[in-house]
């Protein structure tokens, strides 16, 4: 496999053509409002439109793989998988596949392999989606790829969705970066979700839990069939350890596709790991697992400084000394944070600011984080999913009646009273809240004013 500064052309960023047919460029701004419009397509699983995708990219020459690869590029659609010049790692899971994917980036950069990360949501630019060896995709990159794409589908039926549309362009940058190493998260579920249309070196299925129900199905086995839909003929499968019900399925999506399977049940412990919380060194044992079923060679020096120096915000993220930011947005990700907690603060109980999405289990991540909390400020953020905090203030009363709770214009209001309290703050309770408290505490747009015309 090809290392990072060897034989391989530098990646400029700058594609050979713009547009389907050397179009003029819309602007980074004009491109993200057309990408986001497309949220009016809604969310629909299947892998038809991305593989039509990356067939119609390679023929207009927007995905290059196929000329500096050696070969090894098969777009097609219909029921064929899509496979890559590159060493893919594709990772689903309900808890904890971002950090898995953040760390096997991290260790493979280390080693100094090129590397292509793929992740979703993102935190306050869209372009931390697509990081090419740690790095966001500038501006430029987005909108000369997006007008591509744009005149691409202009006339489809049915329209490619967001989820779709990201995909693809986070293809076309890493087919323009000559990889060595891709990582790919998925959005929602597995088995139908967009990454899926590619064929893997290895599949990895992280901790599963009850999330997107409206999704993926209102029990454990449910979800787990759609998360271990990932699973393909002859394909390795490296798993977190897993509840009893969702480890069946998934011992059986693998023999049903003759692919190994191993279930990870150890941690990391042999060096400090840069994101806190006892749970990230079992999805450190997770990532380090996939490199190697995946045959991707680090050394022990590589893991070692890949783990101590990867950047992930949010997960237990120490902001000050008094404040915790975490993303925790369902109730398996709220039972670990209040777990992390109690390692790190013990009996002290926190000054819990928190704002959830209203299609979430509001009553399930509060029982889970009640008992951690003094008093709770519940904010009004802007995002339109987001429940109202007067419909998060009847969950909480319910809960824990005697439970102090506030209700505050604004995140800035919220911070402001929450410092004038002697408690550690926590702040949690979705990642698109999160990535709101992070650009205001950073003094940077956040993301719902990144494509304001």
């Amino acid at each position: 496999m090809n290392r990072a500064g060897g034989s391989q052309a530098r990646w400029t960023g700058k594609p050979a053509k713009v547009g389907a047919s050397g179009d003029a460029p819309i602007n980074y701004r004009e491109a993200l409002g057309w990408l986001y419009s497309l949220q009016r397509f809604g969310i629909k699983l299947g892998l038809e439109n991305t593989r039509r995708l990356i067939a119609e990219l390679t023929r207009s020459g927007g995905l290059q793989s196929a000329v500096y690869s050696g070969g090894g590029f098969q777009a097609a659609v219909g029921d064929l998988e899509i496979a890559l010049p590159w060493k893919v790692i594709h990772v689903a899971g309900t808890n904890g596949k971002g950090s898995v994917c953040a760390m096997i980036d991290s260790i493979c950069r280390a080693q100094g392999y090129r590397t292509g990360l793929f992740t979703s949501p993102h935190l306050i630019t869209f372009r931390e989606r697509i990081r090419v060896n740690g790095e966001m995709i500038s501006e430029e990159v987005v909108a000369n790829g997006l007008t591509t794409i744009r005149n691409l589908v202009a006339d489809w039926d049915p329209h490619p969705t967001f989820f779709e549309v990201t995909t693809a362009l986070a293809l076309k940058c890493f087919s323009e970066a000559k990889l060595d190493v891709a990582i790919l998260e998925t959005g929602i579920g597995g088995r139908l979700d967009a990454t899926n249309a590619l064929r893997s070196d290895v599949s990895v299925i992280t901790a599963i839990d009850f999330d997107h129900q409206e999704w993926l199905g209102n029990t454990l086995a449910q979800i787990a069939t759609e998360k271990a839909g990932i699973i393909k003929p002859g394909v390795s499968v490296v798993s977190a350890a897993q509840q009893p019900e969702a480890g069946k399925v998934i011992g059986a999506r693998a023999t049903e596709c003759a692919a190994s399977l191993q279930f990870v049940n150890e941690s990391y412990d042999r060096s400090p790991i840069a994101l806190r919380a006892h749970y990230q060194k079992q999805n450190a044992a997770v990532a380090i697992a996939a490199l190697r079923v995946a045959e991707i060679d680090v050394d022990d020096s590589a893991i070692v400084r890949g783990l101590a120096t990867i950047d992930w915000p949010v997960r237990f993220q120490k902001w000050d000394e008094r404040t915790i930011i975490d993303g925790a947005h369902n109730p398996g990700a709220a039972r670990a944070l209040a777990e992390t907690w109690r390692e790190i603060f013990g009996d002290q109980k926190a000054t819990v600011i928190l704002a959830v999405l209203s299609d979430k289990d509001l009553g399930g991540i509060f029982e889970a984080l009640g008992p951690i909390a003094d008093s709770v400020i519940l904010p009004k953020i802007r995002s339109e999913r987001a429940a109202a905090p007067e419909e998060l203030a009847k969950v909480v009363s319910t809960i824990t009646p005697q439970l102090p709770y506030s209700i505050a214009p604004t995140v800035g209001d919220s911070l402001t009273l929450a410092h004038a309290r002697p408690n550690p703050i926590l702040i949690t309770g979705s990642l698109h809240f999160a990535g709101e408290v992070l650009a205001h505490l950073r003094g940077e747009p956040a993301a719902f004013e990144e494509c304001a015309q």
